[in-house]
């Protein structure tokens, strides 16, 4: 199922299904609710969006969660979900949603993060595409947005199979914190580990994240998929490593499964990892030899980033040098 394309005056409720709202700065909700008007859109929020009962995790109850999901799908004037923020535990939701309530009312719902678990369950349960990418705290970014605007427009108030160019610039400060001090970094754009070329569903995320659905009923199907995977820079310089163990947990999944490409995001500065170290992590897996894919695309922890569709297609060509990178809902 694909949901109906954005229009001008449609509605989109924030909710807050990780992460409480009420962690982010005045401003940057302030800004975001102000950008979004300005794109043309009415913007409402859930009623539990700012609850939350736990310090450690700054999440609302699953009930909370729940009621503020399941009313923004059975709302007719809802037209897109967005959620507020990330965090780490939406998959304690995964067991109490009504699923046929969201195959009955289908449309948008985007996130990122923590909510990769959200919106492949979503996929794995009713088919419906969803998304990967901006979510309500990104619109209140200052400078250094419009790329990730552009994107997001493309895909949700289109139809059309969109080329993905690679940003100019890219930073990952904590921009939150303070918006009018930022580094922005010249990008060299994506780059080759494998050459060739491929077609396939899209299915991924923050990988750390996709891996919690393993041996449930919330993982998509891998088979003859292209995956986009990214991780955070949590793991610090030991990046390397953990990405390279939950790349191989899933793979061990997909072991009678077609994988027909890979796109890799970019990692944080704090991974400190190169060229050389994701070749480090590709070599050592017989799986990935003979199949296209590319590295630092802008997806994940850093900005500006673009949106992409669980369950829609990928068309990945990287020959001579070059790279061509196309996605669409179809």
């Amino acid at each position: 199922m694909i949901p109906e394309v954005l229009k001008k005056g449609d509605e989109i409720r924030v909710i807050a299904p990780s992460r409480s709202m009420s962690v982010l700065n005045e401003n940057v909700v302030d800004l975001a609710k102000e950008k979004l008007e300005e794109l043309g859109f009415k913007v409402t929020f859930g009623k539990n969006v700012l609850n939350y009962e736990s310090e450690y995790f700054k999440c609302g109850k699953i009930s909370d969660r729940i009621e503020d999901l399941e009313n923004a799908f059975r709302d007719k004037n809802v037209k897109a979900i967005l959620t507020a923020t990330g965090g780490y535990n939406v998959n304690q939701l995964l067991d109490y949603i009504d699923y046929e309530l969201i195959k009955n009312n289908p449309k948008i719902i985007c996130g990122f993060s923590d909510i990769t678990a959200l919106v492949n369950a979503i996929y794995a349960k009713t088919d419906l595409i969803t998304f990967v990418g901006l979510q309500f705290f990104n619109f209140g970014m200052k400078y250094g947005v419009e790329y990730s605007l552009d994107y997001f427009k493309k895909i949700m108030m289109d139809d059309d199979e969109i080329k993905i160019e690679s940003s100019d610039k890219w930073s990952n400060d904590k921009w939150q914190k303070n918006q009018e001090n930022r580094e922005f970094i010249e990008n060299k754009g994506m780059q080759i580990i494998n050459e060739g070329c491929a077609t396939g569903k899209i299915i991924g995320g923050n990988l750390c994240t996709l891996n919690l659905l393993q041996g449930t009923e919330y993982m998509p199907n891998l088979d003859n998929t292209i995956l986009f995977l990214e991780d955070d820079g949590e793991t610090g310089k030991a990046f390397i490593k953990e990405f390279d163990r939950n790349l191989q947990s899933l793979l061990h999944i997909a072991k009678n499964k077609k994988i027909n490409g890979i796109v890799l995001g970019r990692a944080e500065k704090i991974s400190e990892m190169n060229k050389e170290k994701w070749i480090e992590i590709i070599r050592t897996k017989e799986k990935l030899k003979k199949i296209p894919i590319i590295i630092d695309s802008d997806i994940g922890h850093t900005t500006p980033s673009y949106t992409f569709p669980i369950g829609g297609k990928a068309n990945l060509k990287a020959k001579d040098g070059k790279i061509e990178l196309y996605i669409s809902k179809k």
